[in-house]
C-alpha cells in the first residue's frame, strides 16, 4: 500500500466518497472518544480524584493525563481504522481522518477551560503533550495493525 499515490478520481463521486469516508472515520472517533471519556470520568475521576482535583503533579499525571492519553489514542485508532480503504492510501487524507477528532476535542476543552481560575501554561502544555502522545500512540497502533494484516 503506497501512501504517496495520488487519488485517481477527481470527479464529483470521488469527492463525495472522500467526504463520506471522513464522516465515517470522524463518527467512529467521536463515539469512541465520548464512550471512553465517560468511562474515565465515571470510574477514574469521580472515584479517585473528586471535585477538588488531584493534589499533586504525580496524581494529575496518573489520574487525569494518562487516562486522557488512552482515550485520545483509542479515538485516533478508531477513526483511522474506520477510514475507508481506497481513501487511506493518501497520507494527508488518512492523517486528517485520524487526527481531526482528538484535535477538535482539544480545542473544545481549551475553549471551555480557558477562563477557569488556575488554568495556566502547565495545564496547556500537559494537555497538548497528552494530545500529541495520544495521537502518536493511536496512529502507531493502527499502522502496526495494517502492517500485520498485509
Amino acid at each position: 500500500m503506497s501512501y504517496y499515490r495520488a487519488s485517481a478520481s477527481t470527479s464529483r463521486s470521488g469527492r463525495k466518497g472522500n467526504v463520506l469516508a471522513f464522516t465515517r472515520a470522524w463518527a467512529a472517533g467521536i463515539v469512541v472518544l465520548a464512550v471512553s471519556e465517560y468511562v474515565q470520568m465515571s470510574l477514574v475521576y469521580d472515584t479517585f480524584v473528586g471535585p477538588r482535583g488531584p493534589r499533586s503533579f504525580g496524581g494529575a499525571v496518573l489520574l487525569v493525563h494518562l487516562p486522557n492519553l488512552v482515550c485520545l489514542a483509542l479515538a485516533t485508532w478508531a477513526a483511522a481504522r474506520a477510514h475507508a480503504e481506497p481513501h487511506r492510501d493518501h497520507l494527508l487524507r488518512h492523517a486528517t481522518a485520524a487526527f481531526a477528532v482528538p484535535a477538535a476535542a482539544q480545542l473544545l476543552t481549551l475553549a471551555l477551560q480557558w477562563n477557569r481560575p488556575g488554568f495556566g501554561a502547565l495545564d496547556l502544555g500537559m494537555s497538548s503533550a497528552v494530545l500529541l502522545a495520544g495521537c502518536a500512540v493511536g496512529w502507531a497502533a493502527e499502522r502496526w495493525q495494517v502492517q500485520r494484516d498485509s
